[in-house]
């Protein structure tokens, strides 16, 4: 399949999705004029499918880690158990000011908490289980947050990592850049982990599912 006939497909996806609501139809638009490197947002269609897996899991706590302007944290929260929160992490301080507007705009700024830090020094810290977690964030240390993660993760609870296909790079790891490689490292470690089950979904850039055993 070619890739402007991928993108049609794509498109033909969202069209027979439910749409986005207004504030995150908004805040798509505005990242995508406004804000550098806007491919990084979920957007509708993975946004519908995070929602979809935190209203089928009803969360007490998700793990976010990398916000960028706070779209996929939006979209899990819609899902969230009653009494539920969403910590997400990110270390990009030019990005607050949006993540707080859309956050509190769309209902969630009781249940949302910012953390503008490296996840590294967040993560220790955190002592519920956690029932779903999303990587989004600097793709070398993918590993890293898998293994600060894990055991603080419920039994039957989801972690799901994005862009494991890093545009296709992954096919070919003798050529591909620092991050191709990274992911392509990342995407053996976790089918070589027996802690847990995983599938690796062709979504957009990749979703890599991992359900702890």
């Amino acid at each position: 399949m070619l890739k402007d006939d991928l993108e049609k497909i794509y498109d033909y996806a969202e069209s027979r999705s439910t749409p986005e609501n207004e504030i995150l139809h908004e805040l798509n638009r505005k990242t995508n004029l406004e804000v550098a490197i806007p491919q990084m947002i979920s957007g509708h269609l993975q946004g519908a499918f995070l929602k979809f897996m935190s209203q089928m899991l009803q969360p007490k706590l998700v793990l976010e880690i990398g916000t960028y302007t706070s779209y996929s944290a939006i979209c899990m929260a819609q899902g969230l158990a009653e009494g539920g929160k969403v910590i997400t992490i990110d270390n990009n301080k030019y990005l607050v000011d949006i993540q707080e507007e859309y956050i509190e705009r769309a209902g969630f700024k009781e249940q949302i908490a910012l953390h503008l830090n490296d996840a590294s020094n967040v993560i220790p810290t955190i002592t519920d289980p956690i029932d779903l977690v999303f990587i989004d964030a600097d793709k070398i240390n993918y590993g890293l947050y898998f293994d600060l993660v894990i055991d603080k993760v419920r039994k039957g609870g989801i972690i799901i990592a994005d862009n494991v296909l890093y545009d296709g790079e992954v096919l070919s790891p003798e050529t591909a850049s620092k991050n191709g490689k990274s992911l392509n490292q990342f995407n053996k470690k976790i089918q070589d982990d027996p802690r847990v089950e995983n599938m690796l979904l062709p979504l957009r850039d990749g979703l890599m599912l991992m359900r702890k055993m």
